[in-house]
């Protein structure tokens, strides 16, 4: 009999699935009292090299209002070539190539160990791959000839049958044409004046691509379409690196005392009305650089005079940032028109002062397929996807229906996605949990509890209400939450704290939250707008090891005590004999202890007879190089020691159980005391208790 940590694992790395709980309660009014919503993590392209792709189509529900694909949930009557759909109940037809099944025969998809399985879609052309590079020259020399170099690189990382093409933008906005020979061409735009897709489309004479005549009949090989702004790697390779070179600065005058003008909106609006007019509905991605705010046009953040600064956070609560609104309403019209034909928006920004990324942000997260059986309805997605606003039998409006006992309720999610090759394809994953009467069962519910998913499902939650609510509101919310999940699930006796008791499957849950309520995706302080849109773009689309860390970061000890090992993200783990590696998700950062800086200092390092101590100050950093070369992005590195300034990143972490009020307590010799008035742990657990034991509350 397996567990349920080891069910939760074994369905996360062959679905990508994680649920709050495992056993879900039979009514929509039971689902509400167990504070903790039913909902699901999902990876929609969880990477499985041991899924090769099925070179067929899948099989669709024939009821016009369910088209759930067949699964192994559904029931099959061999004989007749039947299959009941385990969503709606219709009988359905196997289609004639489904003749040979038989129990003995069973295709793929029937198979309970395919809950997860991949279709190549075989009708249609297969479409390029499209980049569209939107390059800011608005930059330091230095900067742009990096820039420029990485994109030289990135070409040659392309397949050859790539369409690539080159916007860059200053002042004005050039979009290049990149089939001519011997020749640079562009078409130059005003950056103050925004052009509607059928503008664009008169003014640079695009057509779109006419699907229906490309790759007809297997018979005739046809060139993948293109026009004279989108061409093949492979053509046009070498006109477009000397393109790139040559790239120069911005040249208009940057006045003493004003920014350079960028016009950003305008050229990311024509950007998403080239690939709109030519090639809609097709997988595409448009990779915008920045290296500063828009400062003119549509989608401004700031003026032109550097003595008025980029808002903070201050001016916003304040309502004194008059440019926020328009620009976030301009990049959102922008990101829905990009979502719609199904076209990604990176941004990647570099600059030492915020770049707008506040207005943008709406862009990379907007850039989706769901269906569940008909007890359970959809309410809400959070993460890098649009709505489509469509109706239907599983999208919840407020919905009650009755749910028979002892019965599975199932989700199928479908995922159709353009793959690297250029194939279409379709990834169907479907998984089934089992009802339980809330008012009986509830030890069954409680013990199907996945403490982790439900940490980062609830910050998830809570960092979604903190874009449209006041910080102080969300924290209450989320206390709120927690006593009431403490009142619902803990064993206590009333108004006796002492008595509080959590099972081993919520232990774990309020620490986390204690964590969540100090971290950057909640607390703005200190952060400017934009590294708050930053941080909290990555925690709603990492999967869920990645978002855990950035909720509570593991902290690792290297001594002379024996091999590196994980420690107590806490005050008492900071000794003046061990060096700490931290990892944050965005940043990795070593700490020295007082002594071992002292020693490092002395150059002691450096000396034969200290060979051990160069060893010791060498393997945090090479397992730093290890997290820093695998992961994207790419986390800041930072390397201090015991009384270095930026040791304010690893006390602002940890748990600050020793502070400058406890620190003469007794037996409280080891770990540094941190200068904070928050509170600890320990506290925040006793005040926790306090809370849900209360008959007042």
């Amino acid at each position: 009999m397996t567990t349920f940590l080891e069910f939760i694992q074994q369905n996360e790395d062959r679905d990508g699935v994680r649920f709050s709980w495992n056993v879900w309660p039979s009514s929509r009014l039971e689902a509400t009292r167990m504070v903790v919503p039913v909902a699901a993590l999902f990876t929609p392209l969880k990477e499985r090299p041991d899924l090769p792709p099925i070179q067929y189509e899948p099989v669709l529900c024939s009821r016009t209002t369910c088209r759930a694909v067949l699964n192994p949930l559904c029931q099959v009557d061999y004989r007749a070539k039947l299959w009941a759909c385990n969503f709606c109940y219709q009988r359905n037809q196997f289609p004639p190539t489904y003749a040979g099944i038989s129990e003995m025969n069973q295709p793929a998809e029937l198979l309970p160990q395919f809950s997860s399985i991949e279709y190549v879609v075989q009708r249609g052309p297969q479409m390029p791959l499209i980049f569209l590079y939107v390059v800011d020259t608005c930059m330091e020399d230095e900067d742009l000839q990096a820039l420029k170099e990485s994109m030289q690189m990135s070409l040659s990382l392309l397949p050859p049958t790539a369409l690539v093409g080159l916007i860059t933008f200053g002042r004005m906005v050039q979009v290049h044409e990149l089939g001519c020979e011997g020749i640079s061409k562009s078409y130059v735009f005003r950056g103050t004046k925004d052009l509607s897709a059928k503008q664009l489309q008169e003014m640079l004479g695009l057509t779109k691509v006419a699907v229906s005549q490309v790759g007809r009949g297997p018979q005739v090989q046809q060139p993948p379409p293109s026009n004279r702004f989108l061409q093949p790697v492979q053509k046009i390779d070498m006109n477009l690196t000397d393109l790139l070179g040559e790239l120069q600065r911005d040249p208009w005058p940057v006045p003493q005392g004003k920014r350079p003008l960028r016009s950003s909106g305008v050229a990311l609006s024509i950007a998403v009305g080239l690939l709109e007019c030519t090639f809609p509905n097709t997988g595409a991605r448009i990779m915008m650089f920045i290296g500063g705010p828009a400062t003119q046009g549509p989608g401004m953040v700031v003026g032109d005079e550097l003595k008025l600064p980029i808002r903070s956070w201050h001016d916003i609560e304040k309502d004194n940032a008059k440019y926020v609104k328009k620009g976030t309403k301009h990049f959102e019209a922008l990101a829905n028109r990009a979502a719609t034909n199904g076209h990604v928006i990176d941004i990647y920004a570099c600059a030492l002062d915020q770049t707008g990324l506040l207005e943008m942000k709406c862009c990379p997260n907007y850039t989706g397929g769901y269906m569940t059986s008909r007890e359970v309805k959809i309410s809400g997605a959070i993460g890098p996807c649009v709505s489509l606003n469509s109706k239907g039998p599983c999208v919840s409006e407020n919905h009650n229906a009755p749910i028979p006992q002892g019965g599975r309720g199932a989700i199928q999610f479908v995922t159709q996605y353009q793959h690297s090759s250029g194939q279409r394809r379709i990834r169907v994953t479907t998984v089934a949990r089992n009802w339980a009467d809330a008012q009986t069962q509830i030890q069954n519910i409680a013990a199907s509890f996945d403490q982790e998913a439900a940490a980062i499902l609830m910050a998830r939650l809570a960092v979604y209400r903190a874009e449209t609510e006041e910080g102080p509101d969300v924290l209450r919310w989320l206390d709120r939450q927690l006593i009431r999940l403490c009142q619902k699930f803990g064993e206590y006796h009333k108004d006796d704290p002492s008595s509080f008791r959590f099972s081993e499957t919520f232990s774990l849950y309020p620490q986390f939250m204690f964590h969540l309520r100090r971290s950057p995706f909640l607390q703005v302080f200190n952060n400017s707008p934009d590294e708050s849109s930053y941080y909290r773009h990555h925690f709603m689309r990492q999967d869920l090891t990645q978002s855990l860390i950035m909720v509570q970061p593991i902290l690792y000890a290297y001594s002379f005590n024996g091999p590196p090992e994980p420690v107590l993200l806490d005050s008492s783990s900071i000794l003046p004999d061990r060096i700490l590696l931290m990892d944050t998700f965005f940043q990795i950062l070593i700490y020295h202890g007082e002594t071992i800086a002292q020693w490092r200092k002395s150059g002691y390092q450096d000396m034969p007879e200290y060979e051990n101590f160069h060893h010791l100050l060498q393997a945090p950093i090479d397992d730093a190089q290890e997290i820093l070369h695998s992961r994207f992005p790419m986390p800041r590195y930072i390397d201090t020691e015991h009384g270095g300034s930026q040791a304010r990143f690893l006390l602002s972490k940890v748990n600050p159980s020793q502070t400058h009020n406890n620190m003469y307590a007794w037996g409280q010799e080891s770990g540094a005391p941190i200068l904070t008035d928050d509170v600890s742990l320990q506290v925040f657990m006793d005040h926790l208790k306090k809370l849900a034991v209360s008959s007042a509350a």
